[in-house]
């Protein structure tokens, strides 16, 4: 396991301060606050660890509610509103400074049989003949190298790669409002920690990395790592279908079917490389083009 993955299940595994109280430590991502899929992860550890172990995440709803600080730890308050015969609920609301600045509704399932059919998976190449993310983001001479950095830093425990050029990479004019990524732990995840609910937390955590690339292509934008739009991620919601292991490569397929308001919609499947439906995400943000600063009369 890299030093990397392993500082990464680190930041997931909360302290436990009362019965339904967690702690979780906080760092900067590649922009100056919290990063979101940290957030939405760490809730769904705290609302997990008060749920039976034979219950297994199903779906998530999640609203960010405000920027985190990546100085201040967060606090979990998880309520649980229901424990029925299949089916289990729980709400964690993560609190800084005395206000909340996350919200997450999570459902949890018994195992059981049932009617089964999916969607077919696109197709995509082989994830082994698509660069890495170092090769790709070094090969683009146009970015900052700081930012190159700084991307390459935030993702280094997760092996992400991008089947096409992400929006930052080639911008300009638009695109097809699609895109697919190839992603697994950097790691093997085995022994102790080796269990389902740490594979559906690590793929909420990689869920909000590039969601919102396909609003971008659609419109040419570049995003962040250029300075052409402002954003951030609004709601987010995921629904877990088969059971995956996140150190092994998944297929994230993502599109967006709108943008208006200043906002834009992202949804999105995720595969097994055998060609298992494992999960559904749908996110909406805030994407907005910086306006001009005013000139002077």
């Amino acid at each position: 396991m890299s030093q990397a993955l392993q500082d990464l299940l680190d930041l997931l595994d909360l302290e436990q301060i009362e019965e339904n109280i967690f702690r979780g430590q906080s760092r900067s991502a590649v922009v100056p606050r919290v990063f979101g899929g940290q957030v939405a992860a760490q809730a769904l550890v705290a609302a997990g660890r008060t749920v039976p172990a034979d219950r297994h995440a199903h779906s998530l709803h999640a609203y960010f509610l405000r920027m985190g600080d990546p100085g201040a730890p967060i606090v979990y308050n998880v309520e649980r509103i229901r424990d029925g015969r299949s089916f289990t609920t729980r709400r964690a609301v993560a609190v800084q400074h005395g206000r909340p600045i996350f919200a997450l509704s999570a459902s949890f399932q018994t195992y059981e049989e049932g009617l089964d059919h999916q969607a077919p998976m696109p197709p995509a190449p082989d994830p082994e003949t698509v660069p890495t993310g170092q090769e790709r983001l070094r090969g683009y001479d146009h970015l900052d190298p700081a930012i190159v950095e700084r991307f390459l830093q935030a993702r280094e425990a997760i092996d992400l790669r991008y089947v096409d050029d992400p929006p930052y990479g080639r911008f300009g004019e638009p695109r097809e409002p699609h895109s697919q990524v190839w992603f697994r732990a950097n790691g093997k995840l085995d022994g102790a920690i080796d269990e389902p609910l740490l594979h559906v937390v690590l793929a909420t955590y990689v869920s909000d990395m590039t969601l919102l690339d396909s609003v971008l292509l659609a419109h040419g934008r570049g995003g962040w790592a250029v300075g052409d739009v402002v954003g951030a991620s609004l709601d987010h919601a995921m629904w877990f279908h088969r059971p995956f292991r996140a150190d092994e490569w998944l297929l994230y397929d993502q599109e967006s079917p709108s943008a208006s308001g200043g906002r834009g919609l992202g949804q999105a499947r995720i595969y097994t490389q055998d060609g298992q439906l494992a999960v559904s995400v749908i996110q909406e943000g805030v994407v907005r083009v910086p306006r001009p600063a005013p000139t002077s009369p």
